[in-house]
């Protein structure tokens, strides 16, 4: 280097921006370095003041004391890249800090247009190779999704004291309140229903006690965590690709993301969890509310008396058929949380966009549900449960 321009505001202190122009030995290169506070109400460097009638091939910004800095250094930036895009010179920007990068490549690609792309008729060959690759590439997205909450849970059982305890207590609670009643009706007359049906094939044989023994495996073992993780799926998860599809159109992501924080440790882990803690909690609620529906039947149909039902019932369903229940209810919670988490953060950016994505979460949460159900009812059958 042989030459140094400090710019006006360079002199002024410690803690005021400052921007420097070093020369190359060839004077057709040169080093930009910034440092000290950028703020918008304080003077700070301008572009024309630091280069003057300078022509340079290539420019470099270098960070040299950068402390604080707001949207008035992001101008600054602008401004030199625009520069140097016109003069047709290359403005290198890798030495600054990250964080500064991103917002700075963020601006550029929001304020470029892209051009429309020319519908073009294709074959066959051509759609299904378009059509696996946007599968690819939608398969890569959900396993590195996943993965990432599979780190964020080993992290939290790490470092439990970094967690965000309070939100995932705030989600806990919201899902409790909000699927409460619903489940407690649809439980209800699911044991009803079941015992009806129960009551109409076995009572011309005489075994009607026999419903307490239906009602009871059919319910703690597949209805009653399978119809509250339906409902979990359509009001939960909803709920989650709503809330997080507009933290994605508000650009909140964004902003997390570009100041380096995790937003699956931030958003998606306390309401993972807190699902699926809340689920076999449901579940085992919805069993009883289950049970209860068929006792009603029992008492008011079959005038089988209340106390000789839960017998039957208790001789009949044993740990083991409720373990099972619970076993699956908290993969089914986890299903949820997941569908709901990734297809909120994965949202287009639009009003449209939203909707689209608390559908597929309510979809694609209820079709994870019954896979897992279906892949359980396996395990059990090989394991003699």
């Amino acid at each position: 280097m042989t030459a140094a321009h400090p710019s006006p505001a360079g002199n002024a202190g410690h803690n005021v921006a400052t921007a420097q122009l070093a020369t190359g030995s060839s004077g057709s290169d040169c080093v930009v370095k910034v440092g000290g506070d950028w703020r918008l109400s304080t003077s700070v460097p301008t572009w024309k003041e630091l280069f003057g009638q300078h022509t340079a091939t290539d420019v470099r910004v270098v960070s040299d004391g950068l402390g604080k800095w707001d949207s008035s250094l992001l101008l600054f930036l602008l401004h030199g890249r625009a520069w140097c895009v016109e003069s047709k010179h290359d403005f290198v920007t890798e030495a600054l800090p990250e964080n500064l990068q991103n917002l700075l490549r963020k601006v550029v690609e929001s304020g470029t247009p892209k051009p429309k792309a020319i519908p073009t008729a294709t074959g066959l060959s051509e759609r299904a190779q378009t059509l696996a690759m946007h599968f690819s590439n939608v398969t890569k997205e959900n396993i590195s999704f996943v993965g990432e909450c599979a780190l964020g849970f080993v992290s939290v059982l790490k470092h439990p004291r970094n967690f965000r305890w309070m939100d995932c207590l705030v989600e806990m609670q919201q899902c409790w309140v909000s699927s409460l009643p619903i489940v407690s009706l649809v439980s209800f007359l699911v044991g009803v229903i079941l015992a009806f049906q129960a009551a109409i094939q076995l009572r011309p044989y005489g075994a009607a006690v026999f419903v307490a023994d239906l009602v009871g495996l059919s319910v703690v073992r597949e209805m009653g965590p399978m119809m509250a993780a339906v409902i979990m799926a359509g009001g939960i998860g909803a709920a989650f690709a709503a809330q997080l599809g507009n933290m994605k159109v508000d650009e909140e992501i964004d902003a997390l993301e570009t100041l380096g924080i995790s937003t699956v440790d931030f958003l998606a882990l306390p309401r993972l969890l807190a699902v699926t803690l809340m689920m076999p909690i449901l579940a085992l609620y919805a069993n009883v509310l289950g049970i209860l529906g068929g006792m009603f039947v029992s008492a008011t149909m079959l005038n089988i008396p209340a106390a000789a039902y839960w017998v039957e019932t208790q001789n009949r369903v044993g740990l083991s058929d409720v373990t099972s229940g619970l076993i699956k209810s908290v993969f089914f919670g986890l299903a949820i949380g997941l569908a709901g988490c990734l297809r909120g953060m994965k949202c287009k950016r639009s009003a449209a966009g939203v909707g689209q994505a608390t559908n597929s979460a309510v979809v694609t949460g209820i079709l994870l549900i019954v896979i897992a159900d279906a892949v359980f009812a396996l395990i059990f059958n090989v394991l003699g449960i």
